[in-house]
């Protein structure tokens, strides 16, 4: 297997342009090779065995090696493997995928607009917020506000949608009519304040912005239910009823990015079922169809979805892929089987709990300053002084030896800064989640070792 990695390796460097990678960085280190999954473990081409606590890239929330969505996609193929939702047309299986979600989600939201990911979700998140006004009589309302440090994709209205400037240096983004609030994490932003009066000084920030800019102007406000790549930050209880109440007081259309919190992980349908939102738009994606093809969407709210059925007009935005009929089939098959195995009541009322409880027993380290999570979703920040909060220097290189070092006991996390981030699938076991805890506190452990060793002076 040696000769054979080697040669993919050099294949990749000479060929594949990775996403968010240093591929300088990425060439030195050579690429790690994912080569077969099972349940909740990936194998690499070297027989590593990794419990993957990601869920892939927070989708794969039925878990690895489903026979029945592969044979789903299969007999789909077989069948018709292709056909546009374009010219009057469409297939069976989208069909029932939008009859199914329109069940599943809060009861006033009955449409969707098919997409291909999370991305292109949020990019017609922009056409249809400004098109419904537009419908309405009211273009100028166009301005689309969102959070600091969000993340709503990486095209361009969706990277502009999300508040990372360092994304934003790459493109000349954000582009224009986006403007920013801040995020409500209160361990890295509320100090010494209490968190629900952090929640609402946050929120409020909100209606300062709907009026410094004018209510004639704003469209909608923007964010995910607890934001993800930008670390697990879950609001104070105060933040999102706050956030409500000023979008219905301006009449300002509500977006709950349910991206990743959507389909179970919050031990809800959707995160805004969690924190008792009523939004205009979700966008979806990831666990949709867990990851097996694929597949997104926009789910859009019947006061919205009226307007643009009856005084739109032609909708002059759509993909090739939109509701692509082998995608939605197993994204069809993806949510009966969790349905049928009761995984969002299990996230709820079994799993999750106990992750929540075990994940917390890590709050002890010395280099955890708060441990949170909500579901089968959770952080760990990692710091140099617990009291002050204070971060260890490296600007996030705490977090990447972290990193490295799950990788090495045999643990998938995710790193964002000196944050650690786990995510693992709905049908991880009690066991299993004794084992992911257990590899995380050893790497927590190698990581101390290396510090004191000195990884942060060198070069």
């Amino acid at each position: 297997m040696t000769e054979q990695l080697t040669q993919l390796q050099s294949l990749d460097e000479k060929h594949h342009i990775h996403p968010f990678t240093d591929q300088g960085d990425l060439n030195d280190r050579g690429t790690r090779v994912i080569t077969r999954a099972e349940g909740v473990y990936l194998w690499d081409a070297h027989g590593h065995k990794l419990l993957d606590g990601m869920a892939g890239l927070w989708c794969v929330n039925v878990g690895y090696g489903r026979k029945e969505l592969a044979q789903t996609a299969y007999d789909q193929m077989m069948e018709l493997p292709y056909y546009n939702s374009f010219f009057q047309c469409t297939t069976p299986p989208t069909i029932k995928l939008a009859e199914k979600l329109a069940e599943l989600a809060p009861e006033h939201i009955n449409n969707v607009f098919f997409t291909g990911s999370g991305s292109d979700s949020n990019d017609t998140i922009l056409r249809l917020v400004r098109h419904y006004w537009a419908c309405r009589g009211e273009p100028m309302k166009s301005v689309i506000i969102s959070r600091k440090n969000g993340y709503h994709g990486s095209t361009v209205a969706g990277a502009s949608l999300g508040g990372m400037t360092w994304m934003h240096e790459q493109g000349n983004l954000p582009i224009p009519g986006i403007v920013h609030i801040d995020q409500p994490y209160w361990f890295g932003e509320g100090g010494d304040e209490d968190p629900n009066e952090f929640g609402l000084r946050v929120a409020r920030q909100l209606e300062e912005k709907i009026l410094d800019l004018s209510v004639d102007r704003v469209a909608a406000f923007i964010a995910e239910p607890i934001q993800g790549a930008g670390g697990v930050i879950i609001p104070p209880e105060t933040y999102w009823p706050e956030i409500q109440r000023i979008c219905d007081k301006y009449g300002i259309l509500l977006i709950s990015d349910e991206v990743i919190c959507g389909f179970g992980r919050t031990g809800k349908w959707f995160g805004a079922d969690y924190f008792g939102v009523k939004p205009d738009f979700m966008p979806i994606a990831k666990g949709l169809s867990s990851g097996y093809l694929p597949i997104g969407g926009v789910m859009i709210s019947d006061r919205v979805a009226d307007v643009l059925k009856n005084d739109g007009g032609e909708l002059a935005h759509g993909y090739t892929y939109s509701g692509h009929p082998a995608a939605a089939a197993v994204a069809l098959k993806n949510l009966q089987i969790i349905q049928d195995e009761k995984l969002v009541e299990r996230v709820e009322q079994d799993i999750g709990p106990y992750l929540q409880k075990r994940w917390r027993e890590l709050g002890d380290h010395p280099l955890v300053g708060e441990v949170r999570g909500v579901g089968l979703i959770g952080a760990l920040e990692l710091v140099k002084d617990k009291a002050k909060r204070e971060r260890h220097p490296g600007n996030g290189k705490v977090g990447t030896l972290c990193r490295d070092a799950c990788t090495a006991n045999g643990l998938v996390m995710r790193a964002t800064g000196d944050t650690m981030l786990v995510s693992p699938p709905l049908v991880i076991t009690h066991e299993q989640v004794d084992e992911l805890v257990e590899k995380a506190r050893k790497a927590l452990d190698d990581t101390l070792q290396a510090i004191e060793d000195g990884a942060l002076a060198e070069d």
